[in-house]
This record gives C-alpha cells, structure tokens and sequence, in this order.
C-alpha cells in the first residue's frame, strides 16, 4: 500500500507538486503569523507587530514597505510604524537589495532569537520594573512623612500608614529580585554567547 502511494506521487506532474507544497507552504506561514500575532499581543505589544516580523522571518529575502503592505493588506503609514517598533526592538534590520533604489527601503528580520529576548527584557521589562520601582519607592517616603505627622495625632491614619507602608515594601522587594533575575539572565546569556564564539573560533 504504502510503495503504491509512493510509486502514485512520483507520478503526479511536477507542477502539480509544486503548486500543491506552495499552498502547504503558504498555509504555514499563515499559521506562523497567526501564532506570533497572539504572542505579541500577550507581551503587550500590538498583534499586528507580531505578524510583520513572522512575515519576514519566513521570506528568504529582504522586503519593501510596499510589499508589506501588500501581502498584509495594511496602510503604508501603520507598517512604517510598525517597522519602526520592530527596528527599536531589534527584531528587523534595514537590508540592501542591489538594483533596488537606495530611497526605496527593504526589511529583514533578526534571526538570533537570543539576542531578541536579550533586546525585550533589557529595553522593554528592565524600564517597566525600574519605573515601577522608583513609584514605589516614591511612596515609601510619602509614607514615612505621614508617620511621622500623624504618629500622635490619628492613630488610623498612622495605622492605615504603616499597612500601606508594608504592603508597598512587600511589592518593592519582588521587583528588586525580578530586576536582579533579568540582570543576571541577560549576564549568563552573553556569558554563553561569548564562550561559544571562543568555542567556535
């Protein structure tokens, strides 16, 4: 059964073939933007962000604003954007195509996904918890003056105070370790790449 399916393919015209590998393919690659579209989102970032860089991560060449904007059916204006994003992160490069006008800007994407992860936290969560923090430990101080105002003044307002107070110092110790955690993550992972390139070297 199986050498008759076999013997059945290698019979099937190769145009048929191709056609039919080209719609597996492309069906892939809507299944990979699709996946990467809903990561993004759970990150926080725009679904459509997702999508353009799955786009060229599966393109074996670089692409235009305009062929972007064609495959994807979006503005040129909200790709621009969005390409924008994408290079901030460190997600896309620009790429030179020979022949194509020097005006006219091509895309592809970073294949290092390491280095994505490292750009994420490094530019993404480390400002987050580091804002966080400085809120935090705004309020501390806030709180403490209000101790030391209403320490023999209102006894609820001081007890309200110094609950407040342990709560946010509770919040402040978590995101000083997540802060320590991602520091040392993006440490050892430069560590790693660096012994590997002496490895490979």
């Amino acid at each position: 059964m199986v050498d008759s399916q076999i013997s059945a393919r290698n019979h099937t015209p190769s145009s048929e073939r191709d056609s039919a590998a080209n719609l597996e393919l492309v069906s892939i690659q809507d299944s990979m933007l699709d996946g990467l579209g809903q990561l993004a989102s759970y990150f926080g970032f725009n679904k459509i962000i997702g999508q353009l860089y799955a786009y060229l991560l599966f393109e074996t060449e670089p692409l235009s604003l305009d062929q972007l904007c064609e495959r994807m059916s979006l503005s040129k204006a909200g790709v621009s954007m969005h390409m924008r994003t994408l290079e901030q992160l460190g997600m896309v490069r620009q790429a030179f195509v020979k022949g194509e006008h020097r005006r006219k800007k091509f895309y592809e994407a970073e294949t290092d996904l390491w280095q994505i992860i490292r750009n994420l936290l490094s530019v993404r969560e480390k400002r987050e918890i580091d804002r966080t923090l400085n809120i935090l430990r705004a309020n501390v101080v806030r709180l403490k003056q209000i101790q030391t105002g209403q320490k023999d003044q209102d006894d609820h307002n001081y007890h309200r105070a110094s609950v407040f107070l342990e709560r946010i110092e509770m919040l402040e110790a978590l995101f000083s370790f997540a802060r320590v955690l991602i520091t040392s993550m993006l440490d050892e992972s430069k560590s790693a790449e660096e012994w590997a390139s002496a490895i490979e070297e």
